[in-house]
C-alpha cells in the first residue's frame, strides 16, 4: 500500500465555504476508484479554535492498494481539474507499515497527521515493528490508523481518523483536519 497527501496552504481570508462545495460535488467522483482503499477529503480553518490550525488547508489524504491506482489518479482528468484550479501540489508518498480501520471508519469526521524524520542510522525493521508494537487498537474514538514511511526524504507519518474531535492530549503536535467527505474504492 502507498499513502499519499499534497496540501494546498490558502490565503488567511480566503473563503472555505468554496472548498467545503467543491468536496461535496467532486468528493463521490473517486467513489468506487479502482486501487483506492481510501480517501479522506481533508480541511483546516484558520479560524477553527477547537483544532487550532494556524492556516486554511486543503489537504486530501489516500490510501492506494497498490501503484496502478495512485498512478491512474495522478494521470487522469480529476487531478487534472485539480491543478487547474490550484496549481499542481507536491504529492508526498509513503510506504505502508501499517493500516488498521474500524468496520465504520467511512463514519470518521476528524484526522491527524503528524510527519516525522528518521534519523540516519536507524534500522528500519526495528522501527517498524516498534510503531505495529505501540500501536493502539481501533477502538472507541479511534477509526483508522495509517503509518508509514518516505525512504526519498526519510520521514515517517503517523496519519489517524477519529469518529469525534481528538483531544489535545491525545494528538499532541499533530494538524488536525475535518473531513468533508471519504470516498471508499474497489478492492
Amino acid at each position: 500500500m502507498i499513502a499519499m497527501q499534497y496540501s494546498f496552504t490558502l490565503p488567511a481570508d480566503y473563503d472555505m465555504t468554496i472548498i467545503d462545495r467543491r468536496i461535496a460535488e467532486k468528493g463521490p467522483m473517486l467513489d468506487g476508484f479502482a486501487h483506492l482503499k481510501f480517501k479522506a477529503y481533508l480541511s483546516a480553518r484558520k479560524s477553527d479554535s477547537a483544532t487550532g490550525n494556524q492556516e486554511n488547508l486543503y489537504a486530501p489524504f489516500y490510501v492506494w492498494n497498490d501503484p496502478q491506482g495512485i498512478s491512474n489518479f495522478l494521470c487522469g482528468p480529476g487531478f487534472t481539474g485539480l491543478t487547474q484550479s490550484f496549481g499542481r501540489p507536491s504529492a508526498k508518498t509513503w510506504i505502508v507499515w501499517n493500516c488498521d480501520l474500524a468496520a465504520d471508519f467511512k463514519n470518521a469526521r476528524f484526522a491527524s497527521r503528524m510527519t516525522s524524520a528518521i534519523a540516519p542510522g536507524t534500522n528500519l525493521e526495528s522501527l517498524r515493528t516498534v510503531i505495529g508494537k505501540s500501536t493502539p487498537p481501533v477502538q472507541n474514538n479511534l477509526a483508522g490508523i495509517v503509518t508509514g514511511f518516505d525512504p526519498t526524504c526519510w520521514t515517517r507519518v503517523d496519519f489517524r481518523l477519529w469518529f469525534d474531535l481528538p483531544t489535545p492530549e491525545t494528538v499532541g503536535s499533530a494538524t488536525i483536519y475535518s473531513i468533508g467527505h471519504m470516498s471508499l474504492g474497489q478492492d
